[in-house]
């Protein structure tokens, strides 16, 4: 259960300088402007789902509301600004930077503005990579490119030598784009620097396609990815009705949690079964999944597979490993699944016309769609809103439907994940016609 200290943010000091947005807006539209420290967002929205009443603890628990605010900490003509981006790529990234760039430079005046190449990496001395100099004029027309112009990597890094390089650099605020890797690593550098007593504002942006992270509505590059997931949906669904008994069998992006396979499955609305990883599933016996794909093809002809990567690994071998950022490396799913049901028709000698596809890095690199562009845009100027306060240690993220300040211990305390009894997953097995579950 949370309580109202679990969402305080920290704060370097004292805010004494006059914010100059001043300048930029009529003085009768600065009181609606400008936001005041008093001004938040309740963490329910909805009162009665899981016993949460008017009095119930947690309704008094309210996330910092994000937004300019009419004094600052760092003084704009004396601040020098860092940006990283790390983890695996996203639609998005390259927007978040111009959005960075271009509100440090033309609201606050910021032009000491640095990127960091290749994640955290790019602290590091030993890997050799160079800092770029960041203007208005080099992140034009960036947004319209996917992947990161900085570059990324996995895994994190030393902190005290990432806080020796920002001191080395002057470095006064830095900005973390990244999923709970990153965020991870960002809180071990904001420990760092507050061992040392620095006046360093280190504030995150939420990226993962996956839309893991806790307490944020939703993460950038989501919109584009279950939109791009889409496309090889309608193509496995064409596939499977140009053949006889056809089935299009696609793998998605989710590690834990089943976010893009499920709105991808929405949107497509063709799709038959649904696996994620919060579903558990069975694939033999009468109620299994491949007695009911067998029954859907004697009805139908055809039928869509979606399965989240993360789905199913019960019925795979653990092998232990982690990858770079500390993630378990999953087993193939999606090859595993096509497998079994090639074997099984063949078992029962039913002839099927089985297509496979696998968009995973297709999704991820492609450049973000408008809608989350805007939101790309907006996040990043709330960030630097944060930062220029004085604020340290945080998330800016949205939550029913404002922007709001998360702190990173928080935003990092789990994977938030579909519901199995929720209405989004209600939606879902009301769209498939799947059963509750495959047992």
């Amino acid at each position: 259960m949370l309580t109202p200290k679990d969402v305080v943010i920290r704060n370097l000091g004292a805010c004494r300088i006059d914010s100059p947005m001043k300048s930029h807006f009529p003085a009768a539209a600065l009181n609606s402007l400008f936001v005041n420290e008093n001004e938040g967002v309740l963490l329910h929205a909805v009162l009665g789902e899981d016993g949460i009443g008017p009095d119930h603890p947690e309704c008094k628990v309210i996330f910092e509301l994000a937004g300019p605010r009419e004094k600052i900490y760092f003084d704009p003509s004396k601040t020098r600004c860092g940006i990283v981006t790390c983890g695996g790529l996203c639609p998005g990234l390259n927007e978040v930077i111009r959005s960075l760039v271009r509100q440090l430079w033309f609201v606050y005046g910021i032009h000491r503005i640095h990127g960091f190449k290749y994640g955290y990496q790019g602290f590091i001395a030993k890997y050799g990579h160079s800092v770029v100099d960041l203007t208005y004029e080099m992140v034009d027309g960036i947004q319209f490119s996917g992947g990161t112009m900085l570059g990324s990597s996995r895994g994190e890094q030393d902190p005290v030598e990432v806080v020796d390089c920002l001191e080395r650099m002057g470095i006064n605020v830095l900005f973390a784009i990244g999923g709970d890797g990153t965020l991870r690593g960002a809180q071990s550098i904001a420990a760092e620097i507050e061992k040392r007593g620095l006046k360093i504002a280190l504030v995150g942006i939420p990226k993962t396609i996956d839309n893991d992270i806790m307490y944020v509505d939703e993460s950038f590059g989501f919109q584009t990815a279950y939109s791009r997931a889409v496309e090889t949906l309608i193509s496995a669904h064409v596939e499977s009705k140009g053949a006889p008994n056809g089935i299009g069998l696609v793998k998605l992006m989710g590690r834990h949690s089943g976010f893009i396979a499920c709105h991808a499955a929405l949107a497509m609305n063709d799709v038959n079964f649904l696996l994620i990883p919060e579903v558990p599933f069975n694939l033999e016996g009468e109620n299994g999944l491949l007695n009911n794909l067998r029954k859907r093809l004697l009805r139908r002809n055809h039928a869509v597979i979606a399965v989240a990567e993360g789905a199913g690994q019960e019925h795979l071998k653990a092998t232990g490993a982690k990858d770079a950022s500390g993630n378990v490396i999953l087993q193939d799913i999606g090859l595993f699944m096509k497998d079994q049901i090639a074997s099984y028709f063949k078992q029962i000698k039913m002839d099927v016309n089985l297509k496979y596809l696998d968009p995973s890095y297709v999704i991820r690199s492609v450049p973000a769609s408008p809608q989350d562009n805007i939101y790309c845009m907006r996040l990043a100027h709330n960030a630097v809103h944060a930062a220029m306060s004085g604020k340290t240690e945080l998330v800016v993220g949205r939550w029913n439907g404002h922007f709001v300040h998360v702190p990173m211990a928080l935003a990092t305390s789990g994977c938030k994940k579909v519901n199995p009894v929720g209405d989004l997953w209600l939606s879902v097995l009301e769209a498939t016609g799947q059963p509750m579950q495959f047992e």
